[in-house]
């Protein structure tokens, strides 16, 4: 019978070692286990966990051992960082069983040699830390290194949101991105009704909540397999972050119209206009790669939707749909710093530079999108960051340099006064429902 924590060790040390992504990691391990569906919920707490925290347990590993956390051994920093993340954020496990269970840990993958240190440090910690103090350390001087450590996230990343909020507000995202996601669902109309969808779930006894001024949303506590949830084969919904959701909303789409989503995998929003136009026009999917298509393709199938068409390639040469398009959805690639909750490892992947470089991106994907609008038309422009180089950097010299193009305020009302921006709208996870977001609706004069 395999052991959730020698499982969730196995992952951490693939990552470590390989730089596997979470997911990756997590999954293949989980798959090669015979763990019940508690222990995996378990294995799955630590090792996002584990590498979400990760900046904050190396501090504390800096602070009780003799080496710091750079300087330990791998799999010894990867058993100290496990073993840390239960006495520190765990609350329903016992300190006496983190301990334990952490020597016993090192003498099954040949560190017994070792145990002895891991059990002084973790010792050590639980003496000198308080509840003024959970992480037991001195916390450096400097606010944004303090929140960095305390938080666990890299300074850069810090120093824009205490840019853009100041330090108190960026403190309320700091611990907000630390939380386990939510999971919402959009249903689609086409085939049910919001009512239908609620009493099904209630039914199989899955609490739901309705999401405010989102027509078809739905929010559940916690799901499972997703597959196995009422009405998931029938096609009667679809899992969509609430942000989103507000991205379709904005564009509007019409039955009978031309639209195109640029960059479309794996279809949340593309199959959101299918639905909102009544599965009449014609929209095209597009995305650079097959096995990306795919899922788009899979999504419109099992929600049974017929006016989607896909076209692998890069939007930045699709010449045959220029003047052509009613709407266009660019939902760009981003750096993702708005989604930081649901991908753990995010916050240690992205880097100041690689943000210059999507932005370019960006601009250039927004540059050849806009050709394809009739004089009239509609671009929304997405992110699924709170980055302003990506954002606002990428919009405002696109005016500058497009006076055909300007920003519409929607006439109709969406229910997102509190997130407007002088360019568009920009959703603040931890004053809004769901992922943090950047979205513009730009019309062609």
């Amino acid at each position: 019978m395999s052991h959730p924590r020698q499982v969730a060790f196995w992952a951490l040390k693939e990552i470590e070692r390989k730089d596997t992504s979470v997911e990756v990691a997590l999954q293949g391990q989980l798959a090669k286990s015979d763990l019940t569906r508690g222990d995996r919920a378990l294995v799955t707490e630590f090792v996002y966990g584990v590498v979400r925290r990760r900046r904050s347990l190396d501090a504390v590993i800096d602070q009780f051992g003799k080496k710091p956390a750079a300087q330990q051994a791998p799999d010894l920093r990867v058993l100290l960082r496990l073993g840390f993340y239960q006495l520190i954020y765990l609350d329903r496990v016992a300190a006496a069983l983190a301990v334990d269970s952490t020597v016993e840990l090192a003498k099954a993958n040949r560190l017994g040699g070792l145990s002895n240190v891991a059990n002084g440090m973790l010792r050590e910690y639980l003496r000198q830390r308080s509840a003024d103090n959970p992480l037991g350390i001195s916390l450096p001087e400097n606010p944004v290194s303090r929140l960095g450590v305390r938080h666990s996230y890299p300074d850069w990343i810090v120093q824009q949101w205490c840019d853009q909020l100041g330090i108190e507000e960026a403190e309320h995202l700091c611990r907000w991105f630390n939380q386990p996601p939510q999971l919402y669902l959009r249903i689609n109309p086409l085939r049910t009704s919001l009512e239908e969808v609620e009493n099904n779930f209630l039914e199989a006894g899955i609490a739901v909540e309705r999401l405010p001024n989102l027509p078809q949303g739905l929010k559940l506590p916690s799901a499972g397999h997703i597959e196995a949830l009422p009405g998931y084969t029938e096609g009667w919904w679809t899992v969509q972050d609430a942000s989103a959701q507000w991205v379709t909303h904005l564009l509007n789409p019409q039955p009978g119209e031309v639209i195109v989503d640029a960059c479309a995998a794996p279809g949340g929003k593309t199959t959101h206009m299918a639905e909102l136009m009544g599965d009449r026009g014609q929209i095209w999917a597009c995305d650079r790669t097959a096995s990306r298509l795919k899922k788009v393709r899979q999504n419109c199938q099992r929600l049974q939707l017929r006016s989607v068409q896909l076209l692998q390639g890069d939007s930045r040469e699709f010449r045959q749909f220029e003047g052509s398009c009613d709407r266009v959805l660019l939902d760009v690639p981003c750096s993702g710093l708005g989604t930081l909750h649901r991908r753990a490892d995010l916050r240690w992947r992205q880097t100041p530079q690689g943000i210059v470089e999507l932005a370019q991106l960006q601009a250039e994907l927004l540059a050849a999108a806009a050709t394809w609008v009739k004089p009239g038309g509609v671009l929304v422009y997405a992110t699924c960051t709170i980055s302003s180089p990506e954002n606002e950097g990428v919009i405002d010299p696109f005016l500058q340099t497009h006076p055909d193009w300007r920003v519409e305020t929607p006439s109709e009302a969406l229910g997102l006064g509190e997130a407007e921006s002088p360019l568009g709208f920009r959703l603040w996870p931890h004053r809004h429902e769901g992922d943090g977001f950047f979205m513009v609706k730009l019309r062609r004069r």
